[in-house]
């Protein structure tokens, strides 16, 4: 009976109460599509670091990251690979040599990493074949097959089919020197990374350096996101004298945004919702205030107050429950519309290149978000309902039938 009353008690007035709906619709929309955008950016430069070079879990000789010498490798590294790729939840894993060199054209030279790898191994752990923007992937009969980035390839005046010399340090601590052609030109979302690596066949290298082969690294790829730590602490277990990292423990300070964003998403929303209070609080009192001298016979006639209490905070609620429910519906279908078909931000292309983001941006929000958003609403509206509940109960019947 209550929940009824209630209900009608809103539409009584209803200019009033489709002005505070549609405040509410709009102010929750622009928090959940601002925060979709958030958690997609975010979700975008992880997943683009994740398949461009890091991987879900890279695997090195202790103390890797310290001194990344050519002789620092993995030990017994081709073993040590095919077991890897034996272990449960393990999709993909490619072993890399990374030496750090330099790479020279007749115009310029700069310093690079050179990397290493099996062609089709790599493929199934990153997507670096997907960004060739120019020739082929490693899809050529030309001797020593280079992949380089389009922003080293304009710092080094270099086209496919040009000639470029890679130097870098062998094993005996001497220098080596191996001539490349260009096959391929690949753009990836991050121009730093573009400038700063280049890829070779792996058989090429351990060729120009007289050895049998050697790997640094090795790049795996888990059967799903969520399996990670689980895969990672098995590998700890099985490779203890290595060293094993997820792509959090690599890139900490993107695991560190991924963590924060949620957290900034909801802080943004509750800010929405806390001044969309004071629009409920005023609506609700001067609904209240309207209706001073039905309340106060209401009350005269034995109605409790409590009741009266009640009666009022489920209006408050069932207002902001309705605004709520409209904003969280556009959003939802705005997200949706969006998340298929992205916004393109190629005109900021040069600004989203500085930190890895990609130019087509898919708004995302977890499932969870939404369920959170209805109970933070619900939190919001019975706090907006306490003063006008709180006047409507310590109404005094006699002043309020005479005075109204």
């Amino acid at each position: 009976m209550l929940l009824s009353l209630a209900w009608k008690n809103i539409w009584r007035n209803k200019k009033r109460s489709l002005i505070i709906i549609a405040a509410i619709t709009f102010g929750l929309w622009g928090g959940i599509f601002s925060s979709a955008i958030m958690v997609g950016m975010m979700e975008s430069m992880v997943e683009t670091a994740i398949s461009r070079d890091l991987s879900h879990i890279q695997i090195h000789k202790k103390d890797y990251d310290k001194d990344k010498d050519v002789r620092n490798f993995i030990p017994d590294g081709i073993n040590v690979l095919d077991n890897i790729r034996s272990v449960k939840g393990i999709r993909a894993a490619s072993g890399r040599t990374k030496i750090i060199g330099m790479a020279a054209s007749p115009s310029s030279s700069y310093g690079v990493e050179i990397i290493g790898i099996v062609p089709e191994d790599s493929k199934q752990v990153t997507d670096i074949y997907a960004k060739l923007i120019e020739g082929s992937y490693f899809k050529s009969d030309r001797k020593n097959p280079i992949l380089i980035g389009r922003k080293l390839a304009e710092r080094l005046n270099l086209k496919l089919r040009s000639k470029v010399v890679l130097s870098f340090q062998n094993l005996e601590g001497g220098i080596a020197y191996i001539a490349c052609r260009v096959v391929g030109i690949f753009k990836t979302n991050s121009s730093q990374f573009d400038e700063m690596n280049v890829y070779v066949a792996q058989g090429d290298m351990f060729r120009i350096l007289e050895s049998d082969p050697i790997i640094h690294e090795i790049a795996i790829r888990s059967e799903s996101v969520e399996t990670i730590d689980l895969v990672r602490d098995n590998l700890l277990i099985l490779f203890s004298n290595l060293q094993v990292e997820s792509w959090k423990d690599m890139a900490p300070e993107l695991a560190y945004l991924s963590q924060t964003t949620g957290i900034y998403m909801y802080i943004f929303v509750g800010i929405i919702l806390f001044a969309l209070l004071f629009g409920i609080t005023n609506t609700m009192l001067m609904s209240v205030v309207d209706r001073i001298r039905e309340l106060g016979v209401l009350i005269a006639i034995g109605m409790k107050k409590s009741k009266v209490f009640i009666m009022i905070v489920l209006e408050s609620v069932l207002l902001s429950l309705t605004g709520g429910f409209c904003g969280i519906g556009v959003g939802v279908l705005t997200i949706a519309y969006y998340g298929n078909n992205g916004i393109d931000l190629t005109a900021i292309s040069g600004s989203l290149e500085s930190f890895g983001a990609t130019t087509i941006l898919y708004p995302f929000l977890p499932a969870m978000m939404y369920i959170i958003l209805t109970i933070m609403i619900v939190i919001a509206a019975n706090i907006a309902a306490l003063l006008p509940a709180w006047k409507a109960t310590h109404l005094v019947p006699s002043e309020a039938i005479r005075t109204y």
